[in-house]
């Protein structure tokens, strides 16, 4: 590898445009990033910078590309900041800027002295004036107009609040659940927990006090099996999975005829039955079933209101609909590869007449993938609405994962806003010491920004529509990610910096429409001052009890942080049943995923778990010969001593579960994704046992008390 130093005009060059040329790792040593990686990244961003002469080139491009424009591409601003532009205009040229308002207003902006010189931009001498945008603009979406006798030009004002407030909860700390839904079924499951689940899991966790249940992403997955078992790796992050509908509850399968629903009926017995093993999930089997009742669903006469409201749906989502139900349609008739190499040509490009032509025939089938996701937004809505009045402050809580499949919907259809040639990862950690690369394409922060962040805002408005609060999992991509070249391995990527100004505005601002309370998954390898910067602008941060220590000790909880979600594990580790035997540590031994020997790492994971105990008893939480259960309760009780308003406990620990749902680093080696919620003796365990369940009831017995007292 060549280091990059050694090329000071690509470094310079890498610089200007975000990228790293060298880090720290997580063992405190400086890494240089080779030339090579350099290069490629650069490539996947559109810029070329193979030879010197590339690199010189593309640096005197972005030293003259703020000055081909008249106007920004967007600016970003917060309520009660003054925002200052500088506008491009043939030098001499008249000027006048205004602020059209989201409200239809118009506002002026105030023209400040500048003595920055003409340049030469081609054969045009270009000027630059500088304004000021009126600082008591309203938070939202405005345009920013500029007109001179050589042209007029209009760009986005971002207008965000300062900060968002956790106006949803009540006083004190708050705890609620955290849940994969897809492993926590019901009687009435298809195989798979569904939405109906979550609006049961929402009715019983008010029950017992808690004010929220966090659920893994709910984005849309494949239309076509084999299916992805990962949440964390959809399709599209702006429409939502239907193999969460529950069949039943659509309005129209009522009005089934008799015969049709024994049919449909018959189809899920199978499903229902596996309901009550422990079985893996088999994502397949269920969308199978589910999208043959649901054409059946879809084939029947709406009353009026209904198709009104249908018809409402799909105008309001508009062309962004239309070409994810296209692209739907597209897998199905082409094996779920509609940009495999022989299609390239025609089908690739969402704009082309071959795409055209294939709509106009599958208008039918288009039509109804818009359904599935009216249906599955209704659904939701009921489930975030069930929570709420049953009493939960916040209701559902959803969750963003941090990219989408390479070869998904998104890719298809949002063009330049998305990379390729590099994916996003994760360097190295004392966790994942091989690294990790999760196969999904960046944003193209110049693509963004050129389309005014409107597939962003569109994903978070998905994310937020029908929703008391969002997490962002790996926070850290609003400010930069690890991108991989292809073909090399997770440690040979580099940092990849974003406009976080930008992204956070724009995030709080929807969050701020929404009533949503954020939450950052700020774990890993995190620069101190993105923790700072998220919690000045009220975004919650997440710790998680196992990796709060310091000096090989455990810090008190009093020391966590405020602006906070606290739990003690995640689903990426075991249940802390599991993780008090060590099996996080066996388990990656057995995959080869550890880079130091297994007896160290076992050593390393007692020495870690003696330490818990010893401050478990110190409190007085711990008895001398308590049980696995009572050691898991004692941990819970302990986070309600930190300051950390929110506190999550997951479903699978209220039931003594032991097995882990994904391990990093592996695909086909341990069943991510497919382990349902069981008891530690592997039996099943579905919502309707919850409210009886011994363990669940002293578990949440306990966080009630204890919550209560401090």
């Amino acid at each position: 590898m060549t280091p990059v130093g050694s090329r000071p005009l690509l470094a310079e060059l890498a610089r200007r445009r975000g990228i790293a040329v060298e880090y720290w790792d997580w063992q405190g040593h400086q890494r240089a990033v080779s030339a090579e990686t350099i290069v490629a990244v650069l490539r996947a961003f559109g810029v070329e910078a193979g030879t010197d002469e590339d690199a010189e080139a593309a640096l005197r491009e972005a030293e003259l590309s703020g000055w081909r424009r008249m106007l920004p591409r967007v600016l970003i601003g917060t309520t009660g900041e003054q925002v200052i532009l500088d506008v491009h205009v043939p030098h001499g040229d008249p000027l006048t800027v205004e602020v059209l308002a989201e409200d239809g207003s118009t506002w002026p902006a105030t023209q400040l002295e500048h003595h920055e010189p003409p340049r030469w931009v081609g054969e045009q001498l270009t000027g630059e004036a500088r304004f000021a945008l009126p600082a008591d603009l309203p938070p939202g979406y405005h345009t920013v107009r500029a007109g001179s006798p050589s042209g007029d030009a209009e760009c986005l004002l971002v207008v965000a609040p300062p900060r968002l407030e956790l106006d949803s909860l009540p006083a004190g700390q708050s705890w609620g659940l955290m849940a994969q839904l897809y492993s926590v079924r019901s009687r009435g499951s298809w195989g798979l927990g569904d939405f109906a689940d979550l609006a049961a899991l929402g009715r019983y966790g008010a029950g017992v006090g808690a004010e929220f249940v966090l659920v893994n992403p709910l984005h849309a997955g494949d239309p076509v099996p084999p299916l992805q078992n990962s949440p964390y790796l959809p399709t599209s992050r702006r429409f939502l999975n239907p193999i969460y509908l529950r069949v039943e509850d659509v309005p129209e399968y009522a009005t089934l005829k008799r015969k049709v629903r024994c049919r449909i009926r018959k189809a899920a017995a199978p499903l229902i039955a596996a309901d009550e093993r422990a079985d893996l999930l088999d994502r397949d089997a269920t969308w199978a079933a589910k999208l043959e009742a649901l054409r059946l669903v879809y084939d029947v006469q709406r009353t009026r209101p209904r198709q009104a409201a249908f018809d409402a749906f799909k105008a309001e989502h508009g062309d962004s609909l239309r070409r994810f139900a296209t692209w739907c349609a597209l897998a199905e008739s082409y094996g779920g590869e509609p940009q495999r190499e022989d299609l390239q040509g025609d089908l690739s490009n969402p704009d082309s007449p071959a795409v055209a032509e294939f709509a106009a025939r599958r208008r039918d089938r288009i039509d109804f993938h818009a359904w599935l996701q009216w249906i599955a937004d209704e659904q939701l809505q009921a489930a975030h609405a069930a929570a709420k009045d049953a009493g939960m402050a916040v209701g559902v809580i959803t969750d963003l994962a941090v990219g989408v499949h390479p070869s998904g919907a998104d890719v298809w259809a949002l063009g330049p806003a998305l990379a390729r040639g590099v994916s996003v990862g994760a360097p190295p950690d004392p966790f994942n010491q091989l690294g990790q690369d999760w196969s999904q394409p960046p944003w193209r922060p110049d693509g963004l920004a050129e389309l005014g962040y409107a597939p962003y805002r569109e994903m978070l408005r998905t994310a937020l529509r029908h929703a008391g609060g969002l997490r962002i999992d790996h926070v850290m991509g609003l400010f930069r990610l690890w991108c991989i070249p292809h073909g090399a391995t997770p440690e040979e990527g580099t940092y990849v910096y974003y406009d976080h100004h930008a992204l956070v505005s724009i995030l709080l601002l929807e969050a701020h429409r929404a009533g949503c309370l954020v939450i950052g998954e700020d774990l890993g390898v995190v620069e101190p001052w993105v923790r700072d910067y998220l919690a000045e602008r009220g975004v919650c941060g997440t710790s998680i009890l196992w990796f709060e220590v310091d000096g090989g000790r455990p810090r008190p909880p009093e020391e966590l942080r405020e602006l906070c979600l606290a739990t003690v594990t995640t689903h990426d580790l075991p249940p802390t049943a599991g993780y008090l035997a060590g099996s996080h540590v066996r388990l990656r031994d057995e995959l080869g995923l550890l880079t130091r020997p297994l007896a160290e790492e076992l050593a390393f994971a007692e020495q870690e778990r003696a330490g818990f105990l010893e401050l478990l008893r110190e409190r007085g939480l711990l008895g001398p010969d308590a049980t696995t259960e009572e050691t898991v309760e004692a941990l819970h009780v302990l986070l309600t001593r930190a300051p950390s308003r929110l506190l999550g406990v997951m479903v699978s620990d209220l039931v003594g579960d032991v097995r882990t749902q994904n391990q990093p680093g592996t695909d086909q080696e341990y069943p991510n994704w497919r382990v349902p919620l069981t008891s530690p003796d592997g039996e099943p365990v579905l919502v309707e046992d919850l409210a009886a369940h011994p363990v669940a009831e002293s578990l949440v017995t306990a966080l009630r008390r204890s919550v209560g007292d401090h």
